[in-house]
């Protein structure tokens, strides 16, 4: 039976690579899959993973009909025998549904990927659809860590090295990303970090970390009144 598969995990957990993997291995025995990204760090209509593969992939775009998409290459003569997702988490709840109907109404199997929490430890609104919908989540084994070795839990928005709690849900940046430039009109770097839930709950990133030099199993007191 076909499947909405929704593979889950923490940046850095070797999600892309996976979606990468599947794609090749269902291409290596004939089969032809239509590939789904969405704001992915190579660049528009790509998607990759940080060791550096690459294939192309349709820009999934806010007002995009999975469904009627799919249909539209199957209508025109193209061969549709599965659908890969990455980024999933950007996609909105109605497209999670339209997404559903690929597998139900045409009998292809969909592979969604894609991180469940924001920064702000919230549920992105397509990852909470998918998790409502999904016939199977898989949570990828592959253990990202947090600066301290502990495993990562959460994603973290840095801004020049200090994690921030507010903001947009969505904004793109790079992961570990270092401030660069100097002097006061320099624009923030704006980067992604994977933590533990303690020191996420301590906003205390790898830079902070460092530049405190404690240690992680220093608690964290109020300064002296």
């Amino acid at each position: 039976m076909p499947e909405l598969v929704f593979f889950s995990g923490t940046m850095d957990c070797g999600k892309s690579t996976l979606a990468l993997q599947i794609e090749h291995n269902r291409s290596a025995r004939g089969l032809q899959g239509l590939i789904y990204s969405r704001n992915d760090r190579a660049g528009r209509g790509k998607l990759s993973s940080r060791l550096g593969l690459v294939t192309e992939a349709v820009e999934a775009v806010d007002d995009m009909d999975f469904y009627v998409h799919v249909v539209d290459r199957l209508s025109s003569g193209g061969r549709v025998d599965y659908v890969i997702v990455d980024e999933a988490q950007f996609l909105g709840p109605g497209q999670i549904d339209q997404l559903a109907r690929v597998v139900d109404d045409l009998g292809l199997d969909v592979f969604a990927f894609g991180i469940t929490t924001d920064f702000r430890t919230k549920l992105f609104p397509g990852s909470q659809r998918l998790v409502e919908l999904a016939d199977r989540i898989e949570v990828l084994k592959v253990e990202a860590l947090c600066w301290c070795g502990a495993r990562a839990t959460h994603n973290a928005r840095t801004v020049d090295g200090r994690m921030v709690v507010e903001g947009a849900q969505v904004v793109v940046g790079d992961v570990r990303g270092d401030a660069s430039g100097e002097g006061p009109d320099r624009p923030a770097e704006v980067g992604y970090e994977v933590l533990c839930r303690r020191h996420h709950r301590r906003r205390q990133t790898a830079a902070t970390a460092h530049a405190a030099a404690l240690s992680p199993d220093v608690l964290p007191v109020d300064a002296p009144r």
